[in-house]
């Protein structure tokens, strides 16, 4: 509804004389929203003004558009503190920011991934049009493929602190590492407030835990906060009861730790990756013709898995219910410190070869939520306030709906929302999404990309 149009409805019910008072002028106005911002629901009214910042009042305001939300939740963007797109991101980065627009998130974050050169990663995207805001951890996988001494290894990730990496990540299942190296890396994330993204060491169920005791130990020892990557695929998948009481008691002695789940029911990988090495049958319970192609629904022989083994770069899916969702994601979400992220992202068209839940881990939590009869403000704390904690140095004025912050807003809808991505078909946009904001310009109106309005995510904070 047009500016014009909102005020002649207003005179026709009276309300006019109580918006005499405005006098800032507001690009949007959502009206009849129900409002989500810091774990619960508000009442009011949520303007957007010209320079791209949001308006709350607890009366009504007026904006050159309206927009009627009646049956709506309006909440701060998701944020994705495990995205992924670091393959070829150059290429790739407006397809992997398009399908996580798409999914209501508004800040995407490679903190399972990330950047070796974080410094240069800001300049080049510095210079390109983004659908989303973005930021980097420092990837020390990358780093420790490309020099061998453990000196030059710590200098570089210290470097990509300084120059605004957003925490430190590794995957020690993929690439094993000495436990005096890790902890180098954990005091760095200390020494300048960051997280430490931990990819467990174990994923066997034998083992599992002892990955949890190590993550645990790797806080204690340097201090730093330690976050475990999607905990119900690496560390609780077998015994996540135990990897819970773990975690809660070393927060209740006064460690940091916190943990995240993705909503699905399977892991996926990619073939040449240490979790297929001799032994992958057993310790998963699976055999060949149980992985497919994610993208194109081929199933393996064994014949086809040494062959991709040898360096074709595969992403295959394990079959749905490998993951007991009601043992683990559930189990898992019942606690403070675990919070939603995708471990994922979409990095082609027309079918990808990356997990579903690249465009789909938000709106599939959200419709979880409703599943398992977990309030939607809970969930909603999972993907947004969570999340933000772990950045909250580089986001302090993003995340929260309050006068003044960044207006980076999402608009869906309850009772259709729903992820669409499939492993045969991973390129769906979620279903229920209505409208999301970035920066305070429509990016995104029901299946249209509209604008391209992302900032970079860096420390300092690029307020």
């Amino acid at each position: 509804m047009s500016r014009r149009e909102f005020i002649s409805y207003l005179s026709a019910i009276g309300l006019l004389p109580l918006i005499s008072f405005q006098t800032e002028k507001l690009e949007y106005v959502f009206w009849n929203a129900r409002i989500y911002s810091e774990g619960k629901f508000l009442n009011g009214f949520v303007g957007i003004n010209t320079q791209g910042k949001i308006v709350y009042s607890s009366t009504p305001i007026i904006g050159e558009k309206i927009i009627d939300a009646k049956g709506l939740i309006l909440s701060p963007g998701f944020i994705d503190i495990l995205a992924d797109n670091a393959l070829n991101p150059e290429k790739t980065y407006l397809i992997f920011e398009k399908y996580k627009l798409t999914d209501g998130c508004t800040t995407p974050l490679q903190m399972h991934g990330g950047s070796d050169e974080s410094g240069q990663f800001y300049k080049l995207f510095g210079t390109k049009p983004h659908y989303t805001n973005y930021g980097v951890s420092t990837m020390v996988m990358t780093i420790r493929n490309k020099y061998p001494s453990i000196a030059v290894r710590l200098k570089k990730v210290e470097q990509n602190l300084d120059e605004g990496a957003l925490g430190v990540s590794h995957s020690i299942e993929y690439q094993p590492t000495e436990y005096s190296e890790l902890l180098a890396y954990a005091k760095l994330a200390a020494k300048y407030k960051r997280t430490f993204f931990l990819h467990l060491r174990y994923s066997a169920k034998e083992t599992e835990l002892e990955g949890v005791r190590e993550a645990i130990k790797i806080a204690k020892d340097s201090d730093a906060a330690v976050h475990i990557d999607h905990i119900h695929s690496t560390g609780g998948t077998y015994n996540m009861p135990k990897a819970l009481d773990l975690i809660r008691e070393a927060i209740q002695s006064g460690l940091k730790i916190t943990a995240c789940v993705y909503p699905f029911s399977y892991w996926a990988t990619y073939l040449p990756s240490k979790r297929f090495d001799p032994g992958w049958q057993q310790r998963y319970n699976l055999t060949y013709s149980d992985l497919t192609v994610v993208g194109t629904g081929e199933t393996l022989t064994k014949e086809k898995f040494d062959l991709y083994r040898k360096g074709y770069n595969r992403l295959v899916a394990v079959p749905e219910g490998t993951i007991n969702l009601k043992n683990t994601v559930e189990l898992a979400l019942k606690e403070d410190f675990v919070m939603i992220g995708s471990d994922g992202g979409i990095e082609s068209e027309p079918l990808a070869n990356n997990h579903p839940r690249g465009a789909a881990c938000y709106a599939t939590a959200l419709n979880y939520a409703l599943k398992i009869q977990m309030p939607l403000e809970k969930m909603l704390y999972k993907i947004i306030d969570l999340p933000k904690s772990l950045v909250n140095g580089a986001m302090k004025m993003r995340g929260k709906i309050q006068n003044g912050y960044w207006a980076d807003l999402v608009l869906f809808n309850p009772k259709t929302i729903q992820g669409k991505a499939t492993v045969a078909n991973p390129n769906q946009f979620s279903q229920g999404i209505e409208y999301v904001f970035v920066n305070g310009k429509l990016a995104y109106q029901k299946g249209q990309l509209i604008n391209m309005a992302g900032k970079s995510i860096v420390y300092p904070p690029n307020q």
